[in-house]
């Protein structure tokens, strides 16, 4: 927690904030609370119950446009009163999509940007410019294009480039979304390392907390627009409802702790506290393991086969002899580093890009051979990475209509409905897609692609920007989708949806895709793309990969 000290002098405080948009849709409710100068603070909560718009509201830049009361403060005078200068220096912003934060072409052009809009001595800048890339490791890749680096090197510069105006106030929107396992993790450890080495006030939101759990001072927990928690993070577990949506996405090692109902005791809070506490308690059943289900075979529906690709003649090839077979009504998990190829190989398998050497095969049919349009009528569906792309009307239910009536005779309004339903989207119909949450559209552009009867699914990173809560419904989803013969091949950073609904899963890596295998023995093998209860068991339990996995064993449940 943070201390007394801090507590006694906020650097921001809001109070009694409530904020509805156009057309009286309520976003926030009588909000207030207060963040201590050098405090770490996670927000969070289910998508869709106000957090973004929060933080756009604390950066006056950016506010959205709508009907507001209360006031929010900034070091005791309101927050409207700032000089513009202060209010784009002292309080930096960084999203969740890394390109949408850059407007520059050259990384050294971009680190210098806000400085220059302030009309700061360009010798300060230049001073200020050279020790944040110095401090970021940014000088390797100072001079190169800012379209030609990675997601978490594009994160990195967003961050830097909020930094070098010297921010007391850093405020991060869901940062790691777009990020792979591992630079996620690099990118919060270097928020954390700002927040106790500089002293600058964190706020951050995210619905990653297995990380940001052991470094937050104070957990914030919102719920539909009001405020339901403010307590330190070992706090929440034991206040936080069960039966809440967000209980399931607390660090594996508390819902470990929650599942085995153990009483009295202190709950683990980091994968190490975790291990100690199964060592310490369950070393007895050490060697349990489950068993891990075998791979079958069945009809192969889509086929790469020795596929090749690069962008350019003169560019590098991205995928070299990759080939991935998928079989009817199976789920496969695609993971690795951002930028390694596994988007390409998306939109090959979609049609939506031609390999130069190797096959693409779509229900046996080389996809050269299907004419302009015909492979969605096969039921071939992509979800892209910004989903955004998919909608062209002004509301969602228009949009859903428009792809109900080529596919549904009959009944399109009812088969809206239902789908609406069945992706708990009814509240967002009359919403323009544009100003939904990041998880939101992700759900409602599911529903689009799900109204199109599809036989194939290829879906971008399908659980960025949705709470825990729903990343279980949609669990749900796809084994229902599996069940009715749709065959699912999805992309994705979120390691522990993966080990849930994968039926395979494989790593892409150096342009190949490498040894697909069944999810126990895939993360059970692995140390980084693994989930946190694979970390916490390994050494005393076998194929344990969810919390579900251990409380069984500790049960005595091992087959």
């Amino acid at each position: 927690m943070a201390s007394s000290a801090k507590e006694n002098s906020p650097l921001l405080r809001v109070e009694g904030l409530t904020f509805a948009y156009p057309g009286e849709i309520s976003a926030l409710a009588d909000l207030s609370f207060s963040l201590s100068a050098g405090e770490f603070v996670l927000l969070t909560g289910v998508s869709g119950c106000g957090k973004s718009t929060l933080l756009k509201l604390l950066k006056r830049e950016i506010a959205p446009h709508g009907k507001r009361s209360g006031e929010i403060y900034w070091e005791g005078a309101p927050l409207s009163r700032l000089d513009d200068r202060d209010a784009a220096s002292l309080i930096g912003y960084v999203g969740q999509d890394p390109d949408s934060g850059i407007v520059t072409d050259k990384v050294w052009h971009e680190l210098s940007f806000g400085l220059e809009n302030l009309g700061t001595d360009p010798a300060v800048i230049r001073r200020r410019v050279g020790e944040m890339a110095s401090y970021f490791g940014i000088t390797d890749w100072y001079r190169r294009d800012t379209d030609s680096l990675s997601g978490g090197q594009k994160q990195i510069l967003n961050l830097a480039s909020i930094l070098v105006m010297q921010p007391k106030l850093l405020i991060l929107d869901e940062p790691t979304a777009q990020l792979d396992p591992i630079a996620a993790a690099d990118f919060l450890a270097t928020i954390h390392k700002l927040n106790r080495e500089l002293g600058i006030t964190v706020l951050v939101c995210e619905h990653r907390m297995e990380e940001l759990f052991p470094m937050a001072d104070r957990v914030l927990v919102l719920d539909e627009g009001k405020l339901l928690l403010s307590a330190s993070p070992r706090e929440v577990a034991g206040l936080l409802p069960k039966a809440h949506p967000l209980h399931s996405g607390l660090p594996a090692a508390q819902r470990i702790f929650a599942k085995l109902a153990c009483e009295g005791a202190t709950p683990p809070l980091t994968v190490r506290e975790g291990r100690a506490y199964l060592e310490s308690h369950y070393a007895h059943l050490k060697g349990a393991k489950l068993p891990v289900v075998p791979v079958t075979e069945g009809e192969t529906v889509l086929e790469l086969d020795k596929v090749w690709f690069r962008y350019t003649r003169n560019s590098p090839d991205l995928l070299q002899e990759a080939s991935l077979s998928l079989r009817k009504s199976e789920c496969f998990a695609l993971l690795g580093g951002n930028g390694s190829g596994k988007t390409t190989l998306l939109k090959l398998a979609s049609g939506l890009l031609t390999p130069y050497k190797g096959e693409v095969r779509v229900l046996g049919k080389p996809i050269r051979k299907y004419r302009s349009g015909e492979l969605s009528r096969v039921g071939v569906a992509l979800l892209p990475q910004s989903p955004a792309a998919l909608f062209l009307y002004d509301t969602v239910e228009k949009d859903l209509l428009e792809i109900a009536k080529g596919n549904i005779a009959g009944g399109n309004a009812d088969a809206v409905r239902a789908m609406a339903d069945r992706l708990a989207i009814a509240s967002l119909l009359a919403r323009h897609p544009y100003d939904l949450s990041g998880g939101e559209l992700q759900k409602c552009a599911l529903a689009k692609l799900l109204l199109a009867s599809p036989k194939i699914l290829l879906l971008d990173e399908p659980t960025k920007g949705l709470d825990a809560a729903y990343k279980e419904h949609l669990v749900q989803i796809f084994r229902d989708l599996k069940a009715d013969g749709v065959t699912i091949l999805t992309v994705t950073h979120d390691l522990e949806f993966a080990a849930k609904v994968a039926d395979r899963a494989a790593l892409f890596f150096d342009g190949e895709v490498l040894s697909p295998d069944s999810p126990r023995t895939f993360f059970a093998g692995n140390h980084f793309y693994t989930t946190a209860t694979a970390r916490i068991s390994r050494d005393l339990f076998e194929g344990a990969i969810l919390p579900d996995d251990v409380a069984q064993l500790c049960r005595g449940g091992a087959q």
